[in-house]
């Protein structure tokens, strides 16, 4: 209202002191509009880049696939005689979208030394705003890693995520900074397919695979989990591995062209039944028996103590709670449920399930409320939900069991090997660790299992015996 009341004394020949026409030129400057953004929509929200990073918006259609670039680098593309590649965001940041048979919405993006497609859902408009009302990001604001979000503003009632796309496609700082190795690989990849037209894998065979390679077979589909889905095969995982490879063949028949892993629905149908049981569900009551019977059936302590690694929604710590509760009657249960999925984390405590999502045996630890069964409250008491990324260090200490089903083969071998040391010294002396159904800690010192049909391990301490 001010800037408007002295726009009226201009206008009526108003004549102001110097210290008000001042005034009124700083109002008019902090109020100019000196941040432009072309802004566009990622999986249901509203995201903006910084205009001078667009060369120009673009439609994508036929682009060149390369093999064995991760899935979401879409290929190369043809921009008037120049080569670059293109990247699809929403599968870069895992974002629910609907896939496309014809043409796309994209941006071509200016890097230091390249320049780079991006896929989006759909392009919206050129925003205009003071960069003074940008504000810091925080991770609630976006589906998408903090790291990546320069800033976050809110303008005619839609509020705007700011991509710093630098970030996100910049090699040597993303190397350094991001969660994930997988995104710099990307940009290596894509750049080599860019300039050669044929790919670079990003997985680093000689370090990364303890598995021996006995024929070229074998090698590609490694190579192709670990760029497709992240998935690394180790002495862990290599008896499936193995066994899936002669059933692949058996499927594919003799075209060899057939067996290669091109794409991410390759990766995801070749890994199909390797995850273990009852992921992301309560577990039934007979696979939980088997669990839990072989468990220790008196504990010294006042306390059984679980660390949880990789609880999503939290359907597997609910399921824990109810049962040791039930075993070990008048100990203290206390569950770490930690997962590097915020929003799951975020909603967990408060989980409410319909009747039918419900196994019978878990009917005693549930009421009923206006929004279906929540678990009753000494049950929630039991578990601390955390965000947490297992490759991080943590307090714990003296932990009866550890549960990480299907964790460590999604990890790069060096870290599966370290995340399993850090296994070993958070248990206490005869703790025990739990991994997916179909791996194994045969090939490692440390561990025994203690029954074939559980991938149930028994840490094992060496006593040095006095002289």
């Amino acid at each position: 209202m001010k800037d408007l009341h002295l726009m009226q004394d201009i206008d009526n020949e108003l004549i102001l002191t110097p210290s008000e026409a001042e005034e009124y030129e700083d109002e008019r400057e902090i109020e100019i509009a000196d941040f432009r953004m072309v802004t566009f929509s990622l999986g249901g929200r509203d995201y903006g880049i910084d205009i001078l990073k667009i060369k120009e918006i673009a439609k994508f259609s036929n682009y060149t696939y390369v093999p064995n670039c991760p899935s979401f680098v879409k290929g190369v593309y043809n921009l008037r005689g120049e080569i670059i590649s293109v990247i699809d965001l929403r599968i870069l940041f895992n974002l629910p979208y609907e896939k496309s048979n014809g043409v796309e919405n994209g941006l071509i993006i200016y890097l230091p030394d390249s320049i780079v497609g991006v896929v989006v859902d759909k392009i919206d408009k050129v925003v205009a705003i003071p960069s003074r009302i940008i504000q810091p990001p925080h991770p609630l604001f976006g589906d998408i890693n903090v790291k990546f979000i320069s800033g976050v503003v809110e303008h005619e009632g839609r509020l705007y995520i700011i991509l710093d796309i630098e970030k996100v496609l910049g090699k040597e700082e993303s190397a350094e900074e991001l969660d994930t190795e997988a995104i710099s690989d990307a940009y290596a990849s894509a750049m080599q397919a860019t300039k050669t037209g044929i790919s670079t894998p990003s997985y680093d065979k000689e370090e990364e695979s303890h598995a021996e390679p006995s024929d070229s077979d074998f090698d590609f589909i490694a190579e192709g989990l670990a760029s497709l889905a992240s998935f690394y095969v180790s002495p862990i995982n290599v008896s499936w591995i193995e066994k899936r490879i002669q059933e692949w063949k058996k499927e594919k028949g003799d075209d060899v062209k057939k067996l290669q892993l091109v794409k991410a629905e390759d990766a995801e149908e070749f890994l199909k039944g390797f995850m273990s049981a009852f992921t992301g569900k309560f577990w039934e009551k007979g696979y939980m028996d088997r669990i839990v019977n072989l468990l220790p059936t008196e504990i010294e302590s006042t306390a059984f103590k679980v660390w949880d690694v990789g609880c999503g929604k939290g359907y597997e710590a609910y399921s824990l709670a109810a049962a040791l509760r039930q075993k070990y009657q008048g100990k203290l249960i206390k569950i770490w449920a930690q997962d590097v999925d915020l929003l799951s984390v975020s909603m967990a405590p408060n989980l409410s399930v319909q009747a039918e999502e419900l196994p019978a045996w878990l009917g005693n630890s549930v009421v009923e409320g206006k929004n279906g069964f929540a678990f009753k409250q000494e049950i929630r008491d039991s578990i601390v939900f955390e965000y947490h990324d297992v490759r991080n260090t943590n307090p714990f200490n003296s932990i009866d069991l550890i549960v990480a089903r299907d964790v460590l083969s999604l990890l790069p071998v060096s870290i599966q090997e370290e995340v399993l040391e850090d296994f070993f010294d958070k248990l206490k002396p005869k703790g025990m660790l739990l991994v997916g159904d179909n791996e194994s800690l045969d090939s490692y010192s440390g561990w025994k299992r203690v029954a074939s049909s559980i991938p149930l391990y028994i840490k094992q301490t060496t006593v040095v015996e006095e002289e």
